[in-house]
């Protein structure tokens, strides 16, 4: 689809099963956009313990590759332990490409220069298998992209709005 046409898209998606499920935020942007420069402002801003990069691909350092479409990752926890800092940048990072790559072999994104990716991933610090990790960041990347993209079915947002007076989270606590 046209970069253009997905600018300003959102959605969050969650995949694996605790402790080493992931959860992303994804903003869709095109170049040269309002959107575009939210995005790059964010990679151009990090903080202490938040630190938005561009995904890369590659067996080592100088092998390197720039993800097509340019994507941005940046972790919405701080990071707890070198471990935890191996996961989120390895498995989370290589994850997050699978599943933006498989976003574009099913035509939903194009790999080119003029369509921005930012995803912001959440993954526990008590997690420990970089492959369930890994798996974990395709799926929810792959989850969330497909729904920035095409939307939730109309059927599915009526049941939600239904459920609108008995809707939680797993952070609310409804007896306090």
């Amino acid at each position: 689809m046209d970069a253009r046409a997905l600018d300003g898209r959102v959605s969050q998606g969650w995949g694996g099963t605790p402790p080493d499920g992931v959860h992303v935020n994804v903003v869709l942007a095109a170049r040269g956009t309002p959107t575009a420069a939210s995005v790059t402002s964010a990679f151009a801003a990090p903080t202490a313990g938040f630190a938005p990069i561009v995904v890369s691909l590659g067996p080592d350092q100088p092998s390197y590759e720039t993800l097509q479409p340019p994507t941005i990752m940046l972790n919405k926890m701080p990071i707890a332990s070198a471990a935890h800092e191996g996961l989120v940048f390895g498995a989370c990072q290589v994850g997050i490409a699978r599943g933006v790559l498989d976003a574009v072999a099913e035509g939903l994104v194009r790999a080119d220069q003029e369509t921005l990716v930012l995803v912001s991933l959440w993954l526990g610090e008590d997690a420990g298998d970089g492959q369930a990790v890994c798996a974990a960041a395709r799926e929810a990347t792959g989850r969330a992209v497909r729904e920035a993209v095409t939307g939730r079915a109309e059927t599915e947002v009526q049941d939600l709005v239904a459920r609108r007076d008995t809707a939680t989270h797993p952070f609310f606590d409804a007896e306090g």
